[in-house]
């Protein structure tokens, strides 16, 4: 791409984005750039940190397929861009090197067995959390890097803002992590997404509520939500509003606070006069830690939390809040107790563990996943051209026991959507993630109400 269609992209994306239904350009706050985190997590991520992409860029054959990802690289964003990246390396690492014990998609044969062997080559950039920034980097991987494929970019509002310009470009663009619904209602063809929406999300989270309402002695009847004010948060709520009205649940209170924000003591002693049954909070890292560190200092111990991923199920969150997460459940797409039941998902685990001294997460299996999905979809195009690419990810059909996830398989519907991916529930016990909703995946029991921090010396 030359420097003049550089700036008609530019042009093109910015113009979607007026029109876009994600809403305004968002906010810096919406961005989540991670504040003052714990020793624990400083130490956690320090350990995971990358340097600026350009300086480890993987030479590339000429047949080699080069493909953009773009994440929050910095160690500032508590280790998460490492993590992501180890994890779509890994699945990378799967696709160009044989491993015929691992029954995933193109692992038994190496590279592109469609493409005569190609590798796949990764070229990254780094968000740094700003949808402006995201958006940068996105021109670059293209014009810069000649990237065939685009992957990203966790955050809601960076993603929108990077598929904006891929969209213009007309380079396919797959998200494994972004479930902001309205991703996928811009009536964009370029555009496609693994993880289950928003939607899907906070359905599971309700039949979980309900669920649990059914066993419990106490009931469950009010909700608080507790929400960050981006994109992410505010679709959120909009899920959780009508999951609600159409279930016969009462919300005493619905709070709206602005991301990364240094204090949340009015917001949470809001939440502690609702005194509802459970509290749906929807966060990134910064604001998860800072929630429950709140709640603590000023004594508030609600019956059970139930978030909306994120913050929540980031390794750093409980490595910050400690015994503090006990009993706090969220919505997933991925626990490690899957692999009673997928053992290649125990299998990959074991290999990110090699690599990074971490067991697999909840946004770390989904990344994997996305990138797997991507190489699929370039092995069948049979052409390193990003229309046979994009028309290769529309036909997509991968079923369940093809991938780690607790899902019927991945097959995009005319929206992007993956129509076959799935939630569950995981809870922290004993300090780690368990599965404990839907039955065919439950682990352990869910604890309700949830261990009262107040009582603690």
């Amino acid at each position: 791409m030359t420097t003049i269609m550089r700036a008609a992209v530019v042009a093109v994306s910015l113009a979607i984005v007026a029109g876009s239904q994600i809403g305004c350009t968002p906010s810096p706050a919406a961005t989540e750039p991670v504040g003052q985190l714990s020793d624990a997590a400083t130490e956690s991520s320090e350990a995971l940190a990358v340097e600026p992409a350009a300086t480890q860029a993987e030479p590339a054959g000429d047949d080699d397929v080069k493909v953009g990802v773009c994440y929050p690289l910095g160690a500032d964003n508590g280790g998460l861009g490492a993590e992501l990246r180890a994890a779509v390396e890994l699945a990378v690492e799967i696709v160009n090197e044989e491993h015929p014990d691992v029954e995933l998609p193109l692992a038994a044969t190496s590279g592109l067995p469609n493409l005569g062997g190609a590798r796949i080559v990764l070229r990254f950039g780094d968000s740094q959390a700003d949808p402006d920034i995201g958006r940068d980097e996105t021109v670059r991987l293209i014009e810069d890097e000649g990237v065939v494929a685009l992957l990203g970019c966790y955050h809601s509002a960076v993603t929108a803002a990077a598929s904006d310009v891929a969209e213009a470009a007309g380079v396919p663009f797959l998200t494994a992590e972004s479930s902001e619904a309205d991703l996928t209602e811009r009536g964009f063809d370029w555009f496609f997404r693994t993880t289950p929406d928003d939607i899907a999300f906070t359905t599971a989270q309700f039949d979980f509520i309900e669920a649990l309402e059914a066993d419990s002695d106490d009931g469950i009847q009010t909700l608080a939500l507790l929400a960050e004010d981006g994109p992410f948060g505010s679709g959120s709520a909009a899920a959780q509003r009508a999951q609600a009205a159409s279930r016969g649940l009462d919300i005493v209170a619905d709070i709206a606070y602005e991301a990364n924000t240094d204090q949340l003591t009015d917001e949470i002693n809001q939440l502690a006069e609702a005194d509802a049954d459970v509290v749906l909070a929807t966060g990134y890292l910064h604001d998860a830690i800072l929630t429950v560190e709140t709640m603590t200092e000023l004594g508030y111990a609600p019956k059970l939390i139930v978030a909306q991923d994120a913050g929540y199920t980031n390794p750093e969150f409980t490595a910050s809040v400690g015994a503090d997460a006990e009993g706090i459940a969220s919505r997933a797409a991925f626990s490690l107790d899957i692999a009673t039941t997928r053992p290649v998902a125990g299998q990959v685990d074991a290999m990110y563990e090699a690599r990074t001294g971490r067991h697999l997460g909840d946004v770390t299996a989904r990344a994997f996943t996305g990138m797997l999905t991507l190489a699929e979809a370039v092995n069948r195009a049979k052409s390193a051209t990003p229309e046979a690419i994009r028309q290769a990810l529309a036909e997509t059909d991968i079923p369940g026991e093809l991938t780690i996830m607790p899902w019927e398989g991945i097959r995009f519907d005319a929206k992007g959507d993956n129509e076959l991916g799935s939630a569950i529930i995981v809870q922290v016990q004993d300090g780690e993630y368990r599965t404990v909703y839907p039955p065919p995946y439950e682990a352990v029991e869910a604890i309700y109400p949830m261990p009262d921090r107040t009582d603690r010396p």
